[in-house]
């Protein structure tokens, strides 16, 4: 599902919301989580799942078209943890 999906969803589903102020929510939350995580923060949605930062050390990784070595710096990427309801759920629980 993509954004547009989600917010056309959420409006069909809500009638009495205008489209216009159900994607203004939407990309609220999305800025939310995505502000916090940027300021390291962690984002915890009960039963959905966690979101956070990981922290990967710099190391020498290798380019696949020429085989030479290259040296990859430290970076953030976002790390996500399903929570228990989400994944009883996919599990058919």
């Amino acid at each position: 599902m993509i954004r547009s999906e989600l917010i056309q969803k959420i409006a069909d589903e809500n009638p009495h919301l205008y489209q216009r102020d159900v994607e203004r929510i939407v990309n609220t939350i999305f800025d939310k989580i995505t502000g916090t995580m940027a300021q390291g923060n962690r984002v915890e949605l009960r039963g959905f799942g966690a979101f956070s930062v990981k922290q990967r050390d710099p190391r020498i990784g290798r380019n696949p078209r020429t085989g030479e070595s290259v040296q990859v710096e430290a970076k953030h990427v976002p790390f996500f943890k399903t929570g228990k309801l989400l994944r009883d759920r996919l599990n058919g629980n």
